[in-house]
């Protein structure tokens, strides 16, 4: 595709109704709503309803972002759904959505790379679309971390939350679209984010159950010191591949942690001339869902002009990170 690139002609997200405010998260795992804002930054998240499972929150994300590209779900080729929440083990979570979409020209599967997984799919969906004209993958980002979260454990339960955004990516003229993305992966931490129970190496049993073991766990400072460390130089490695320096990005939309983690990254970063768009205050850590409903809000409320910078960041279990850079333009 002479004089094209890949980027992004549509965004949508959804978030459940119910919205629990930090005094009810407070009351239950023992502290106080201003403790939490303190740390967290978080002030509100949403919850699912009992009849909802991920597929529901990712299908409602999926319908906006087709609406805004003006497309309906027999032109998408590839569907790729981020989570690691899905309905069931198996089959994969895409393939619910593809049936709700009705989206059966899609070939689809699932990626699990935690609170990185948007970014990593859509690396996959750039490659799968690069060079092919016409070709369009919708990707989705959902989590529903409420249905695994210990309310004993307030280092997790005061931050996790549920919601899907999507995105859908297809031809666009240079010079917009995605100019660069990085990946990196860090197994040698993967024990700071896990759910220990329910696979092939500590299957479900009784004993799992009575333990726990199908809780989300997580290690706070290990994870901190982890992203103080990786991610910031990973943001500015790959402007400076790209020979655009973190000086000249216009918007930066992370994942969304942790409100103090992430005041420590834009400084670290040298970002602080962008504007730094934060969603956690009102929805809390979405996991894989957190950098395209950010994006969406973004999209939406008009902020996103047409040749900015607009640079993503996930990073989470794995322990991973993906950066993607791109310059914010109107479809071909």
């Amino acid at each position: 595709m002479t004089g094209k690139r890949i980027g992004i002609i549509g965004t949508g997200s959804y978030l459940p109704k119910e919205e629990v405010g930090n005094a009810e998260i407070a009351a239950r795992v023992g502290v106080t709503a201003d403790w939490i804002e303190r740390k967290t930054q978080i002030v509100s998240r949403r919850f699912a309803g009992p009849d909802e499972a991920t597929s529901d929150l990712a299908v409602r994300a999926a319908e906006r972002a087709l609406e805004q590209a003006g497309l309906t779900a027999d032109r998408i080729d590839y569907l790729i759904v981020s989570t690691s929440t899905g309905d069931f083990p198996q089959p994969p979570t895409s393939y619910l959505v593809q049936d709700a979409l009705g989206a059966y020209r899609a070939a689809c599967f699932d990626v699990n790379v935690v609170c990185s997984g948007f970014v990593y799919a859509m690396e996959v969906a750039r490659s799968l679309a690069q060079g092919r004209p016409d070709c369009h993958v919708l990707v989705i980002g959902a989590d529903l971390y409420s249905r695994i979260l210990d309310f004993d454990d307030r280092r997790t339960a005061v931050l996790f939350a549920d919601g899907a955004g999507a995105a859908v990516l297809g031809p666009v003229d240079e010079p917009y679209g995605i100019l660069g993305t990085d990946l990196v992966s860090r197994g040698d931490a993967h024990d700071l984010i896990r759910v220990e129970a329910g696979g092939s190496r500590n299957p479900t049993s009784e004993i799992t159950l009575a333990e726990g073991g199908h809780y989300f766990r997580m290690n706070g400072r290990g994870v901190r010191d982890f992203v103080s460390e990786h991610v910031p130089p990973a943001l500015t490695a790959l402007a400076d591949r790209l020979g655009i320096g973190v000086a000249q990005v216009d918007h930066f939309v992370p994942h969304q942690a942790n409100g103090v983690m992430l005041g420590e990254v834009v400084e670290l970063a040298g970002l602080t001339r962008a504007v730094t768009h934060r969603t956690l205050q009102k929805y809390g850590n979405v996991g894989s869902a957190s950098v395209p409903v950010a994006l969406d809000e973004a999209n939406r409320s008009g902020a996103l002009a047409t040749g900015d910078l607009v640079l993503l960041a996930g990073f989470g279990g794995g322990m991973s990170i993906g950066v993607s850079l791109l310059r914010w333009g109107a479809t071909a």
